[in-house]
């Protein structure tokens, strides 16, 4: 199996697909140099797949690149951040007790 992970600016998410098919997307506004995840949502036939971890990794890194600051709204994104510490820094420090980071 094939996976993808690409911004779709347009539709103002990060979309992940598995050999081709939209497997999911993580949904984001962004603003003046930041970008707030709103919201992860994984197709019912494509999960147990790990493909929500390989989306969040995959949008972090690309805000990273971007020098982008990350505002997790989104559950999902903010938990995964949780379990992967080297991602806090993406969150500015003045917000990281709002999120609980």
């Amino acid at each position: 199996m094939t996976t993808s992970v690409t911004d779709s600016p347009d539709r103002s998410r990060y979309e992940i697909t598995e050999d081709g098919e939209l497997a999911g997307f993580a949904e984001y506004h962004r603003h003046e140099g930041e970008l707030a995840f709103i919201h992860t949502e994984i197709d019912p036939g494509f999960a147990g797949r790990g493909l929500a971890g390989e989306l969040a990794r995959a949008a972090l890194d690309d805000a990273r690149r971007q020098g982008l600051a990350v505002l997790p709204y989104c559950p999902f994104i903010r938990g995964w951040i949780t379990k992967h510490p080297d991602y806090v820094d993406l969150v500015p420090e003045t917000h990281r007790a709002r999120f609980g980071l």
